[in-house]
């Protein structure tokens, strides 16, 4: 043996210490980055004292997935186990199968643990991934209320009968694996022998045939029995529950195929004693046959020949039951509905018994005044505001004020070169103050008006703090904290003039605290940074703050809810908190209609992204949560405490969930009800206000949610609700409340924008310490005639659009490259008909613009208006005198003393100015444009100025012109005014 020979054993022996030594350490390192990432989520959950949510579903996981494993392993390895050893010893092979078992045999032992520890795996993950509907099965709770069909209570569907369905779909599979495996096996060793058409089997691989057989035709009996049950929660082509056929054919059908399944299972297991295969075969053949008569064929012959030639009359009493537990499921059961002889004529005076609501109407859209937030209060580059803005409510000077609110949040993007990680995440650290203005006033240059603004915060708004370290837009993580005496080095705000920036140190328990240097290591390797373990400004008082989104903060605690796509900051007892609603949600709800629930709430504020749970029948809005905007503590308050769901998770986690009566009255002055949970229900009772069954069933008086008019048409996206003050037929006083329209569902050409419903909820829950105010959550439907027209939000929008007057005036505001922007159009019940309001924004197209509210449109019936303010608006429209103020009545006009202030209501008012003047003042805003343009090549910034101010100057006159000389011919104006969406402002 030469030399290199004899050294190559060598060589691999020494190299095998070494792949072990690298395997170890390479499996020690992926150990710890899973410690580290179980070890930081104690960490944060302990820090916030949700420590039993993540114990509990962790527990649940581990004994599910040990549960699941065993039940699938367990079974598999024994059926293998018993096949291979009661195999024939000298079993007559044929080549092909002694080559399979020559490759097999020293697999063998591998192949049999191998198998049934890998299908284990994946049946614990599985098994695992189902804690949920576990824990809501051992704590179940009663809805007190039947199903119509089986009489079952409302949780048999909802927790117990998707739980019993499960279990036997896990026990099947199961079974059918063991069994392929059992005749793999026994086909292998010799057991089953294929010989022409002869199949010869041994007495032991008959026996274990049959009886997996048996069992898993037993499963299947179980599992059709169960099916009958189902039917009640199944969509069917008419309705979701069990109609005329699925009675009368469908359920007895599957009464009867699990009987016969039964049956032919007792066949199996009598074929294991006797060894006679034809009456289970054969029973096995009739059960197929059987399925597909009384399954499939006999139900479509019902449906067919008996139910579609009389179906109005025979599915009338089904139909009934979907309409009555739909309208329970989704909370709307008991609606009051309104009959609303809406009236269409314009009368002076009508406004004055509507007076507190016309005084509420909010006029500064929140989806479109963002920009001038940012442009009046940002203040500096690492500031920002959302694109769309909050609506809240406040008492000032003992009224109640509707507002536009917004946190001032931290923008990193902003700081540019200085985005270091010192800045980003030691300095850089938080927000700075809420900022509320008027939704009802507008300044005399359309400006919002600010109730709380500056730095630091100053207005009329409670004292509070004002340090917004979870936000929306709140970086990935800060480090924030430090012993006592230390010069903090967090940026608090900055100061104006020639100040210096003011520094403050986080003072509150707002994250886990680094501590020791594990901790340091665990978030450096979580956050994937060496300068948390390696920074001398991070010491043993430093907080960690992440997972700083209030949505994403509440949805970790409380993984059992779906939550609000929105959220809201609010002043509460001195603190900013953000306010998230939560839901329970089912899709078990015997004969209740199922809704894509990420369809129902998209419309023109943003399009949401299908959920894995979509479908839904059942909808609660069961949680309010509250996140501290400071601190980061998160408090969950059991809002419907009605909800057999919640109560079941209240069971599940004892300590996790407040009851109401702890909420403050502060608080419940601030909460609403939520828009998803509207949007949810508005969606249903496009169908659902129809209780008789046979309009129902004809679809006559169907309705559905308007497109949004100020939107694109090729968008097709819906109008979405609105919070106002108002007081609603039936209602004492006005209200804080959330509304929406119906028009008749559109059928192709014939399909026709007027208005058929107006749907308002009372979304004030009162300002008494833990008490819900008694119309809290009422909702009002306000049906209007079919004889009468009144026209739709996209009529008056089109009309809008379409009149020669505010075309003429629009026109004008857009000359001197500004955008004109039509805001949200609102629809008030008031004055005996419904008043739509729009306001209108004018924008320069400069980077620096922000809009400005110059007009507002309103309309009563076929009559309009276009004023500077809304109370001058209203007068207009009323014949001179609406009989009520609007909150912008103290705006002083731009119109000249003297000067016609606008129109008879009818579009149609007599010109005062001549062709020349306009010309004239267009001539000059030519000018003044050239002036700009040639002023920004030479860079002469003094010029550009005044040729600005010239031009704006020149808008305004020609602005009053416009009012004053509104045109009365049909000439139709060579360009219709903006539909531009606030997003493309």
């Amino acid at each position: 043996m030469s030399t290199a020979q004899s050294q190559e054993p060598r060589t691999s022996r020494r190299r095998a210490p070494i792949a072990i030594t690298i395997g170890i350490v390479a499996a020690l390192v992926i150990a710890f980055f899973v410690f580290a990432g179980i070890y930081a989520d104690i960490r944060w959950y302990d820090q916030l004292g949700f420590l039993e949510v993540l114990t509990t579903e962790w527990i649940t996981r581990i004994v599910l997935f040990l549960i699941g494993f065993t039940a699938m392993a367990l079974p598999v390895w024994l059926s293998i186990q018993i096949a291979y050893r009661t195999r024939p010893v000298y079993a007559k092979l044929n080549s092909q199968l002694d080559r399979y078992q020559e490759i097999f045999e020293p697999l063998r032992r591998l192949a049999m643990y191998g198998i049934p520890a890998v299908l284990g795996i994946f049946a614990g993950v599985s098994t695992a991934s189902r804690w949920d509907s576990v824990l809501v099965w051992l704590n179940r709770t009663p809805f007190g209320t039947t199903d119509p069909q089986f009489g079952f209570d409302i949780g048999f569907y909802v927790f117990e009968l998707p739980f019993y369905r499960s279990i036997v779909g896990f026990a099947s599979a199961v079974v059918l694996l063991s069994g392929l495996l059992v005749i793999a096996t026994n086909y292998l060793y010799g057991a089953i022998r294929v010989s022409g058409r002869e199949v010869v089997i041994s007495k032991a691989a008959r026996i274990q045939i049959a009886i997996t057989a048996g069992v898993y035709l037993l499963l299947q009996a179980v599992s059709i029995w169960l099916d009958q049950y189902a039917t009640v929660t199944e969509q069917g082509s008419l309705i979701t529950g069990a109609s005329y056929t699925d009675v009368y054919a469908t359920i007895p059908g599957r009464q009867i195929l699990s009987v016969i399944a039964a049956v032919v299972a007792v066949l199996f297991l009598v074929t294991a004693i006797i060894g006679r295969w034809r009456l289970p075969l054969v029973g096995a053949v009739l059960l197929i046959i059987s399925s597909l008569l009384i399954g499939s064929l006999y139900p479509w012959v019902v449906q067919r020949f008996q139910v579609d030639p009389s179906a109005r009359a025979l599915e009338a009493p089904y139909i009934e039951r979907n309409i009555d537990l739909t309208r329970d499921a989704f909370g709307v059961a008991d609606i009051e509905e309104i009959p609303y002889e809406a009236k269409t004529d314009a009368e002076p005076g009508a406004l004055r018994s509507d007076a507190a609501t016309t005084a509420s109407i909010r006029l500064m859209d929140p989806a479109v005044i963002s920009p001038a937030f940012r442009q009046l209060e940002q203040f500096r580059q690492y500031y920002q505001f959302p694109e769309t803005l909050d609506v809240d409510r406040y008492e000032i000077d003992g009224q109640s004020q509707d507002t536009v609110v917004a946190i001032r949040d931290l923008n990193l993007e902003g700081l540019n070169d200085a985005q270091t990680w010192f800045n980003s995440h030691l300095v850089y650290t938080h927000g700075y103050g809420l900022v509320a203005a008027a939704g009802n006033q507008r300044s005399s240059d359309g400006q919002p008006v600010f109730l709380e603004s500056g730095i630091p915060s100053t207005g009329d708004l409670p004292e509070f703090e004002p340090r917004v370290y979870f936000g929306e837009n709140s970086p990935d993580y800060s480090i924030v904290g430090a012993p006592e005496g230390t010069a903090p080095i967090e940026l608090d705000y900055p100061s104006g003039g020639e100040g210096e920036p003011q520094q403050t140190t986080f003072t509150g328990d707002g994250g886990p605290v680094l501590d020791n240097v594990f901790t340091k290591l665990v978030y450096a390797l979580k956050f994937q940074s060496e300068q948390i373990f390696l920074s001398d400004q991070v010491n043993d008082q430093s907080q960690i703050l992440y997972d700083r989104n209030p949505i994403e903060r509440v949805q970790k605690v409380a993984p059992y809810l779906t939550l609000d796509s929105d959220t809201y900051p609010t002043v509460v007892n001195d603190r900013v908190v953000w306010v998230v609603d939560g839901y329970t949600l089912s899709d078990q709800y015997p004969y209740s209609n199922k809704v894509s629930y990420s369809e129902a709430i998209s419309d023109s504020e943003g399009v949401q992204q299908p959920l894995a749970f979509d479908e839904v029948n059942y909808i609660r809005n069961s949680v309010k949560a509250t996140v501290d905007a400071y601190d980061g503590s998160v408090t969950l308050y059991a809002w419907d405490t009605e909800d057999p769901i919640l109560e079941t998770w209240q069971k599940v986690f004892p300590a996790a969930i407040r009851p109401i009566s702890e909420m403050s009255g502060e608080l419940m002055s601030h909460v609403r009800y939520p828009a998803d949970l509207f949007k949810m229900q508005r969606a249903v009772l496009g169908r659902y206000h129809v209780t008789d069954p046979v309009t129902f069933y004809s679809r006559e008086d169907a309705w559905t949610t308007p497109l949004d008019p100020t939107q694109s048409q090729a968008t097709a996206l819906l109008q979405p609700p609105y919070y106002l003050t108002m007081q609603m037929p039936g209602q004492d006083q006005p209200s804080y409340s959330i509304y929406s329209t119906f028009i008749p569902e559109a059928r192709g050409s014939n399909s026709r924008n007027v208005l058929r419903g107006y749907l308002a909820v009372d979304s004030n829950a009162g300002s008494v310490d833990g008490e819900k105010a008694e119309d809290y959550g009422k909702l009002r439907l306000l049906v209007l005639p079919e004889d009468e027209q009144v026209p739709g939000p996209g009529q008056v929008q089109n009309t809008f659009n379409s009149d020669p007057t505010v075309s003429q005036s629009l026109n004008l505001l857009k000359q001197g490259q500004s955008d004109v922007i039509n805001g949200n159009l609102l629809t008030l019940p008031v004055g005996g008909g419904l008043l739509y309001v729009q306001p209108v924004y004018v924008r320069s197209t400069g980077e620096t613009s922000y809009p400005l509210l110059q007009k507002v449109l309103v309309a009563f019936g076929d009559e309009i208006a276009f004023q500077d303010t809304l109370d001058e608006a209203l007068n207009v429209l009323f014949g001179g005198d609406s009989g009520a103020a609007a909150g912008d009545e103290e705006v002083e006009p731009t119109t000249p003393d003297g000067g016609d202030t606008g129109g008879d209501g009818t579009g149609t008012d007599t010109p005062t100015t001549s062709d020349s003047e306009v010309q004239s003042l267009l001539n000059r805003a030519r000018q003044a444009l050239d002036d700009k343009q040639q002023a920004l090549q030479d860079g002469d910034w003094a010029a550009y100025g005044a040729a600005d101010a010239e031009l704006a100057q020149i808008i305004s006159e020609l602005i009053v012109l416009a009012d004053q000389g509104a045109s009365t011919t049909d000439t139709p104006a060579t360009e219709a005014p903006s539909t531009e969406s606030p997003s493309n402002g």
